[in-house]
């Protein structure tokens, strides 16, 4: 029978003491897991590999430089392993830049070794230091009324076994990097759009994906002034869902720059008078701005941003500053866009009191204004589920022509493509806005890509988002590769 089986407190120290020694390997390779770098040499960088515990489970790429980076889903335990670019060798950006193509796949076999070399001497630091740590706390609480120093030193080297085993099943990335989702820091709108902007809009192989992507960060490090994107490609913007948050206007502004800004309804909480006067500046953000109304919305926001030069679209056709309307389809960035205004719109006449949802009925007369539109290549309806009988026809009888459908409402970004339809939510541009502080949304909103020539052909769609608290960005470049 044990020494310790009748002395209740002598056991309790025991299993302490142990436990001691066990949080105390699990700490050594905690801190070791968090402070342990490596520098590697590639063909065209420098590079730092560490790992950072406690985030989603990653590999990301960031370049400090131009602020830019891409993560991939790949790790499975909950830490970032971290590739940051310390320097990139000049003659190999400049070749790139001048649209010379590299070596894609022998810089990602050196960026694999570099990798492996780094988390095999890493697990050996991550078990010598639990070691270390666990030991040197053994030494420290061992007595003659406790557990043997042989049994606290076996307790801390089980536990770092196991914990280096665990990390070794958990740390390496696995399966195909095939989803990058890019992301930048900072309170603006993320740089990372303008890496995004050099991107092959069409193409799924990843070598070819790669190679663009390290045309544009060449650029960006070569001459960042004279840049010129390698997809000539057209852009719009997308948002929905501000919610009569002004604070986002000026980064609104901004993520336009000069392209058109199609605001698909919910810019404000009621449409109210005073709602109006604070918002109608935002038809200075875009080049121009594209609205349609949301059930959040009124009629008297309509006829204001339509007086402030807006293009306000509603099923009748566009509304004109005298109240009048003029056509159902309007040109927009060599677009041809129509608009169907929200059904559950405020009235003033109302005194701006929300109505009731979406009934079968207003669902197909959205279908039926839809297939009498006749050529479009844009529709902005705030509500998703008003299409849902659309869509059904669209899947029956798929369109020739490519057609974009913009939607808002959910504050939830998606992006869904079936024969030749593309539909499009930005989220919440407004974080939820100033009456939903609870909602607890990331700023969102979608960038999209498309071509004239030969004919109209959606080519990507970036979906932004922005954490409001850290300003942290991230984008996720999605092509479309729809036939042309």
């Amino acid at each position: 029978m044990s020494r310790f089986a009748f002395r209740p407190g002598v056991r309790r120290r025991s299993v302490a003491a142990i436990a001691l020694c066990v949080v105390a390997t699990l700490a050594g390779q905690l801190v070791a897991l968090s402070t342990f770098r490596q520098a590697a040499h590639l063909s065209v960088a420098t590079i730092r590999l560490s790992v950072s515990p406690g985030q989603h489970g990653a590999l990301a790429l960031y370049v400090p430089l131009v602020d830019w980076g891409v993560r991939y889903d790949a790790v499975r335990l909950p830490a970032e392993l971290r590739v940051d670019v310390r320097s990139i060798d000049r003659g190999a950006a400049q070749r790139v830049a001048q649209n010379q193509r590299i070596d894609v796949a022998r810089v990602r076999s050196e960026a694999r070794d570099a990798i492996a070399s780094y988390l095999r001497k890493l697990l050996l630091v991550v078990l010598v230091s639990g070691l270390l740590a666990g030991v040197v706390v053994a030494l420290a609480v061992r007595s003659r009324s406790g557990p043997s120093v042989r049994r606290l030193v076996g307790s801390a080297v089980v536990t770092a076994v196991l914990g280096t085993a665990l990390l070794a099943v958990t740390l390496p990335p696995r399966g195909a990097l095939d989803e990058p989702e890019y992301f930048a820091h900072g309170a603006d709108i993320p740089k990372a759009l303008e890496a995004v902007e050099s991107v092959s809009r069409t193409q799924r192989n990843l070598s070819e994906e790669l190679n663009a992507q390290l045309v544009g960060l060449a650029r960006l490090v070569i001459a960042p002034g004279a840049r010129n994107p390698v997809s000539r490609a057209r852009q719009f913007v997308l948002a929905s869902d501000i919610h009569n948050n002004v604070a986002v206007l000026p980064s609104l502004a901004r993520a336009a720059d000069g392209l058109p800004l199609f605001l698909a309804g919910d810019l404000t909480d009621r449409g109210s008078p005073v709602e109006t006067d604070v918002t109608e500046r935002v038809a200075d953000a875009g080049h121009p701005l594209v609205f349609v109304s949301g059930n959040h919305d009124s009629d008297t926001l309509e006829l204001r941003l339509a007086k402030a030069g807006a293009i306000v679209l509603t099923r009748h056709g566009q509304l004109l500053p005298d109240g009048r309307y003029g056509d159902r389809v309007v040109r927009v960035g060599g677009l041809r866009v129509a608009g169907y205004d929200d059904p559950f719109a405020r009235r003033a006449g109302r005194r701006y009191v929300p109505t009731a949802k979406i009934t079968e009925a207003q669902r197909l007369a959205f279908a039926t204004w839809l297939n009498g539109l006749g050529a479009v290549d844009v529709v902005m309806v705030h509500e998703p589920d008003l299409t849902r009988i659309a869509r059904r026809y669209l899947r029956a009888y798929p369109p020739k022509r490519p057609l974009i459908l913009l939607v808002g409402h959910t504050h939830k970004q998606s992006l869904a493509t079936a024969d030749n339809v593309v539909e499009i939510n930005g989220g919440t541009a407004g974080g939820g806005g100033t009456g939903n502080l609870t909602e607890d949304q990331d700023i969102g909103l979608a960038i999209v890509s498309y071509r004239l020539e030969p004919t109209f052909l959606p080519l990507a769609a970036d979906l932004v988002s922005i954490e409001p608290e850290s300003g942290a960005a991230k984008a996720r470049h999605e092509p479309l590769d729809l036939a042309p």
